[in-house]
């Protein structure tokens, strides 16, 4: 595959020997982001901040307290400290819980039941710190995915787009860089997931273009979780 070679040339690597794949949640496994645009929206409101559901996507991927941090810092010219941002952050977390539940992304169970098949490791990496959705992955995605291979906003100083997060992931499944495969759904994620040097896709499942997706640095850019499904029963194997 050319994105294969691609990949390799840009990074050094001698060769791509996929074990592991990390998932972002949101977008990715979680059909969330529209209700994550509606709570950003009316929470933030509640502060005196505005907050679009196009900001909501644009900054989706990186921590929540990083962004309000950011937008406090932008709208009201104040630096706020992180236990500030944090109850700020609860509110958006309360309105979130009054969504209707997010539907799992159509292909993605069918997508780990394949990757399980060709025994491959999954993990999911999420700046999200909301215990309430991270609880349903290990639920909704049993057995394939377990609570010492989830990697949330709490577990690392430094969010997306930082490669934190896909380091910290890496390190719970055991494995290198050229052995790992992100999907992502946005563009903080996909540079997280290039920072790392893994082989980085990017599903694009809400509102932005395309470009966005490659101009972030995605090796590869799909339209769905169900077309990605396809492309591993077309033939990606786990290499031992």
């Amino acid at each position: 595959m050319e994105s294969i070679q691609k990949y390799l040339k840009k990074h050094g690597f001698g060769g791509f020997c996929p074990k592991a794949v990390l998932f972002d949640m949101d977008g990715v496994l979680i059909n969330s982001m529209p209700n994550h645009a509606v709570a950003w929206q009316r929470s933030m409101a509640t502060f005196g901040i505005r907050m679009t559901a196009d900001d909501a996507y644009a900054t989706e991927g990186a921590r929540g307290i990083d962004t309000i941090r950011n937008m406090v810092k932008q709208q009201q010219g104040k630096d706020i400290t992180l236990e500030e941002a944090q109850a700020m952050y609860d509110v958006k977390t309360r309105f979130f819980g009054e969504m209707p539940k997010a539907e799992i992304m159509p292909g993605a169970y069918e997508l780990m039941e394949k990757l399980h098949q060709e025994g491959f490791v999954m993990a999911v990496v999420t700046g999200s710190g909301q215990r309430p959705l991270i609880n349903r992955l290990t639920t909704d995605f049993h057995p394939f995915i377990t609570e010492d291979h989830i990697t949330t906003a709490y577990d690392v100083q430094r969010g997306k787009p930082a490669p934190d997060p896909y380091l910290a992931g890496m390190k719970k499944c055991g494995t290198e860089p050229w052995e790992t495969i992100v999907v992502e759904n946005a563009p903080l994620g996909i540079q997280a997931g290039v920072a790392a040097q893994c082989f980085t896709i990017g599903v694009n499942t809400g509102p932005l273009p395309d470009e966005q997706l490659w101009q972030a640095g995605a090796d590869l850019v799909i339209p769905s979780m169900t077309a990605l499904c396809e492309i591993v029963e077309c033939g990606v194997r786990r290499v031992e």
